[in-house]
């Protein structure tokens, strides 16, 4: 056997029998992966503009995800329509990026537990969803979906609005002075019923 393979055997012996260098080493081929993968995606226009049409949450609509977030609605109901065929006829256009541009974080998952979120937006009336979040029964009778009936007694937290919209602006929402200036007047008053009810009419709208 000679040096060079005396040494390769026992570089690889060190590796197999040290779990720290095994860990380390795993870590960084994981990270160079994600990385080649990931980095792209931030200078391809597709992934990086927003679709034509796309405007920034307003203050209502905003209130109403960070209400979607706090309740766990993503927890069983995706917002990404994978371009298959079954999908296409059952949802509409698939999910693309520059819908979500201005979503931080956006909320794509596979989940199918309840419905396809992604299209929802103007598919029902505004009554139709206050019902539906009382009470999913009353409208579906086979729903496993919770109640929500609190969200009707709660006001939205107008103070906290334009700190959070300033916040966004900095990753780079486009949210005006105007925009934040106005955002306590726009929700004040606003029950959190109202606030998710507006964010899920606006869910898709911008492609057809």
């Amino acid at each position: 056997m000679s040096n060079h393979d005396t040494q390769s055997g026992n570089g690889h012996e060190k590796i197999e029998t040290s779990n720290f260098l095994m860990i380390v080493l795993i870590l960084v081929v994981v990270a160079f992966g994600g990385l080649v993968e990931i980095v792209p995606l931030f200078f391809q226009k597709s992934t990086t503009e927003p679709i034509k049409g796309l405007e920034p949450y307003t203050s209502l609509q905003l209130a109403g995800r960070d209400i979607y977030e706090r309740e766990g609605c993503y927890n069983c109901h995706s917002q990404m329509i994978r371009p298959f065929r079954a999908e296409t006829l059952r949802y509409g256009h698939y999910s693309v990026a520059g819908e979500f541009v201005y979503d931080h974080p956006f909320q794509w998952g596979s989940k199918r537990t309840g419905p396809d979120l992604a299209r929802v937006g103007g598919r029902y009336s505004d009554d139709w969803h206050r019902i539906h979040l009382h009470n999913p029964r009353d409208l579906v009778p086979e729903s496993i979906m919770p109640a929500y009936p609190w969200l009707e007694k709660n006001l939205v937290d107008a103070d906290v609005m334009p700190a959070h919209m300033k916040a966004l602006r900095m990753v780079g929402v486009p949210y005006t002075d105007a925009d934040i200036a106005g955002a306590v007047d726009a929700v004040k008053g606003k029950t959190e019923a109202d606030a998710l009810i507006a964010y899920l009419q606006i869910l898709g709208t911008h492609l057809k």
